[in-house]
């Protein structure tokens, strides 16, 4: 077999170690999803594949994590760049989201296999995940203020990604308690409520301010299309939150003698979870139209792809959570469809994605600037 561009260059894996931006955690994050709505497939070995799906994102998430930190300490000049980049730097926000579809499945697979200490190992990794979370949502707004160079006509929904990692936490809480001590529980399900208001506000705001960039500048460029799809993510995942933090926290609230507020807080997450995802079909419904638009005129493939993978999964999420609460068979049946659709889609981006990688494609990124963090010529 020959050898592909870049693996037969000397300097291959140095090339591989300064090309890698946090964009590739993106990857992390629509495989460990993929790995979490697969079980919900009424079908024979699709719980035994996510369980190797969630293990194969681990690998991953270790990978990147050990390139990243390389990649400090070799190219301290070009890690410092992305920072200041107005598109690399808002993907920081999907290391901690790739690390709570790990952390998730700890619940899924783990407590079944290896009982509730995997629930505590969940735990702990969870404090790290919302610390990492809050960090990132905190400084890259920051540097979005204070360094970087932005304008309305070049916005798109990347700029959600750095603060939807608290709502992803929030979610993930709500996942975890039920499966631990009151005393701990009540400290995730408290928190949770506020990694909700850190987040599900802001991306609110934003997808507010998107919407008129959108119709006065018109759609992205094809390179970002598909970020047309990511203002999904925070819709979904703020209704997946809800419901959730509101299943959990009947049993906190009791506790603390305040169980007649848990009916609010189930209530709140049936009312809420309804409306955003309401919200999030339409832009569901909009990002596929204008997606098809781009198809149509030709669309270049880049990491960004998987951009498609992880906000469709937590609508899937969500979508069956509102099944599981309100016992209505039509969200479990469109969660089913878009399992599948979302199969389909991992597959094509996974296809392309190894295909870029043999090919040296995806680690040909131009060096950026310290000054500016924009490309260099």
């Amino acid at each position: 077999m020959t050898a592909s561009p870049l693996f037969a260059r000397q300097d291959s894996a140095l090339t591989v170690v300064q090309a890698f931006t946090p964009n590739w955690f993106a990857a992390t994050m629509g495989t460990g999803i993929l790995a979490l709505m697969l079980p919900h497939l009424p079908l024979p070995g699709t719980a035994l594949l996510g369980e190797g799906l969630w293990v194969l994102n681990m690998v991953l998430l270790v990978l990147f994590t050990a390139l990243s930190v390389a990649r400090i300490a070799l190219f301290p000049k070009d890690s410092l760049a992305t920072l200041h980049h107005p598109v690399q730097s808002m993907f920081l926000g999907a290391v901690p989201m790739g690390l709570a579809t790990v952390i998730n499945g700890l619940i899924a697979f783990g407590v079944p296999r290896w009982g509730e200490g995997a629930a505590v190992l969940a735990r702990d990794l969870w404090a790290f995940d919302a610390l990492l979370s809050v960090g990132v949502g905190l400084l890259v707004p920051y540097l979005m203020f204070t360094r970087q160079d932005h304008a309305l006509e070049r916005m798109t929904g990347v700029w959600l990604l750095p603060i939807v990692a608290s709502e992803v936490a929030a979610a993930s809480a709500g996942l975890i308690a039920p499966h631990l001590d009151t005393s701990s529980a009540t400290t995730l399900v408290y928190a949770g409520y506020v990694l909700f208001a850190l987040s599900v506000p802001l991306a609110l705001m934003v997808i507010t301010v998107l919407i008129l960039r959108l119709a006065q500048h018109k759609l992205p460029t094809p390179d970002l299309a598909v970020s047309m799809f990511l203002p999904l993510g925070p819709l979904a995942t703020g209704a997946l939150a809800l419901l959730q933090l509101g299943e959990a926290a009947p049993r906190v609230l009791a506790a603390q003698g305040l169980g007649e507020l848990a009916p609010v807080l189930t209530g709140l997450g049936l009312a809420g979870g309804l409306v955003l995802w309401g919200f999030g079909a339409w832009w569901l419904a909009l990002a596929t139209l204008t997606t098809l638009r781009f198809v149509r005129r030709g669309l270049p493939f880049n990491l960004g792809w998987w951009g498609l993978t992880f906000p469709l999964g937590v609508y899937t999420a969500a979508t069956f959570g509102l099944g599981a609460l309100t016992h209505l068979d039509v969200f479990t049946h469109l969660g089913h469809v878009f399992v599948v659709v979302l199969t389909a889609l991992w597959g094509l981006v996974t296809a392309h994605t190894l295909r870029g990688v043999w090919r040296g494609e995806l680690f040909q990124m131009p060096p950026l600037s310290r000054e500016t963090g924009l490309p260099r010529p």
